[in-house]
């Protein structure tokens, strides 16, 4: 999976890294996730704990988006074959399929393209109704890649605001909250489209506590943020929306617009929702892999957000104490994290929060009076996109940096995934085919 492999894995804490890389990642792909959560037991299919009697509808039909939604697609067509009648999902990552069509769209940013796959989806779901059973595939990156926006709003200012929303710092309900309120399928409105139809959704999760309503922006999920909401995200981190944004969210927060529809709307009656992967499917898949070769391992959480360097300053404190003082486990050790960390974007250069945290880790390594093997520091997207780049994160150690003041201005330049392909640092991936948030191993070895 980790492309040139062997040149990141040249010590034995390198090689653990990227084991524990491929396990996590693996462990999230639909194939599995799905060969676990559904399943066909003549005509009563399973999906998690609800169960569904075929015979009650007229047709099965698949509808979602995400940057996994298309292998979604795929393993749910190995389960159910023929017995899916139509669907559509959009995504960045297609695959074959026989029956589902998969349209193509963008990510992080949304395109014209996945406009008009998000058009299709949107009117398959018009069709949906009282005897259509709708399974829904939702996960990661849906947000980008199922744009609708609201009448008034045109591709280039969502596109503009997108980019404003990436650039602040905001997090990813704070962005979602904004995005639901200038789309006609975000914040619960697709099910507004496919009533009064039956939905089972399958959700793989990369957001942070597991929000139905902030993932994908909860396209099938109550909302309760609102337009008030929405415009204090775009004062608090002072973003310049275009006029026609700013002009929906006034009008919006003024009650000239119908709100997303919230918790108790009979929209939802309908509706049941499942996640049945998350940030915890990756940690513990790599956890399994770190006490294999013989490592204490500590999962440090699964929500770790807020700014990207300050993240990894603190990881690396951890590090330290483990080899101090074999608190709170003792070396060699494998600390683990997952979360979304962010990036408030100053500088013009490429990179993301993964890079970000790496090169932060690395700078801080320096410091550290140990062996310059004793730490490993690496952090990916699970989905193989970090940032707006094609690399998935990076690996390093306390011999990546040479130059601390040169380190400190790709920081500072957000211009850090130069700065780490020097350095043979990058992790590539491609597309993982999941999407279940980032993935951070810290491997601690004995001094």
């Amino acid at each position: 999976m980790i492309e040139d492999d062997e040149a990141l894995a040249t010590t034995d804490a390198r090689d653990t890294v990227r084991s524990c890389l491929e396990a996590g990642i693996e462990a999230g792909h639909p194939r599995r996730v799905i060969r676990d959560a559904v399943a066909l037991d003549g005509d009563t299919l399973y999906v998690a704990d609800a169960t569904y009697d075929l015979t009650s509808y007229d047709e099965l039909v698949v509808l979602g988006g995400g940057n996994a939604a298309g292998h979604v697609a795929a393993a749910l067509e190995d389960v159910l074959g023929d017995r899916i009648d139509d669907g559509v999902v959009v995504t960045d990552d297609p695959v074959e399929t026989d029956t589902i069509a998969v349209r193509e769209g963008d990510h992080p940013v949304p395109s014209e393209r996945g406009v008009e796959s998000t058009r299709e989806l949107l009117a398959t779901a018009d069709a949906a109704d009282e005897g259509t059973l709708v399974l829904a595939a939702i996960t990661g990156g849906g947000s980008a890649l199922m744009p609708a926006p609201a009448d008034e709003i045109s591709l280039a200012a969502l596109q503009e605001t997108t980019d404003a929303l990436l650039a602040s710092g905001a997090d990813i309900g704070e962005i979602n909250a904004v995005r639901k309120h200038c789309s006609a399928l975000k914040g619960g409105r697709l099910a507004r489209h496919v009533a009064p139809a039956t939905v089972g959704t399958v959700i793989l999760s990369d957001v942070v506590g597991n929000d139905l309503s902030v993932i994908a922006s909860g396209p099938l999920a109550p909302d309760e943020s609102t337009f008030e909401d929405a415009l204090a995200v775009v004062d608090r981190y002072g973003i310049g929306v275009p006029d026609a944004v700013a002009d929906r969210l006034e009008c919006g927060a003024a009650g000239e617009v119908p709100e997303t529809p919230a918790p108790g709307d009979p929209v939802f009656e309908r509706v049941s929702n499942h996640v049945v992967a998350d940030g915890m499917t990756v940690l513990e898949a790599a956890r399994e892999v770190a006490n294999e070769r013989g490592y204490e391992s500590l999962v440090l959480s699964s929500r770790v957000r807020g700014e990207a360097r300050e993240a990894a300053t603190t990881h690396v404190a951890v590090a330290e104490e483990i080899l101090a003082t074999e608190t709170p486990i003792s070396p060699p050790a494998v600390v683990l994290s997952g979360g979304e960390t962010t990036v408030t974007v100053t500088g013009d250069g490429t990179g993301g929060p993964n890079q970000e945290f790496a090169t932060s880790a690395a700078i801080e390594l320096v410091g550290t009076d140990t062996d310059p093997d004793a730490i490993t520091v690496a952090a990916v997207d699970t989905d193989g996109i970090d940032g707006a780049t094609d690399v998935a994160g990076a690996i390093v150690d306390a011999t990546t940096v040479d130059d601390v003041e040169a380190a400190r201005d790709a920081l500072a330049d957000n211009d850090v995934c130069p700065y780490l392909a020097d350095r043979n640092a990058i992790v590539h991936t491609g597309p993982t085919g999941t999407n279940l948030n980032d993935l951070r191993v810290v491997v601690v070895e004995p001094a």
